[in-house]
């Protein structure tokens, strides 16, 4: 996941999918997801989702984007589904989990 972040093809693919890791890695989706959940507890989805909030968090506290540039760099189409799912994740929205670091 780090290398999908890196290549800065995230705003032309979108947000990665089970599918896409899995086929970088040469494995069906379903085993991928079965393997992980064998190995750490969680699905590949899961991890996808811990990855991108990891990512949200860098963004939110090394840089000035908004939180709607912060939602494209990391492939949203919608901010809105950004801050849905970083709320989820944290319990804080993106902006005021940016303001208990100023």
């Amino acid at each position: 996941m780090d290398n999908y972040f890196n290549r800065q093809e995230t705003l032309n693919k979108g947000l990665p999918t089970v599918e896409f890791l899995a086929s970088e890695m040469n494995l069906s989706p379903h085993y991928l997801s079965d393997m992980l959940r064998n190995l750490t507890g969680q699905n590949a989805q899961q991890h996808i989702h811990e990855k991108l909030i990891e990512k949200a968090k860098e963004y939110l506290t090394a840089t000035s984007f908004s939180v709607s540039e912060v939602a494209y760099a990391l492939g949203f189409e919608h901010p809105q589904s950004f801050n849905k799912l970083f709320k989820k994740k944290t319990e804080k929205t993106p902006l005021s989990y940016r303001e208990s670091f100023n």
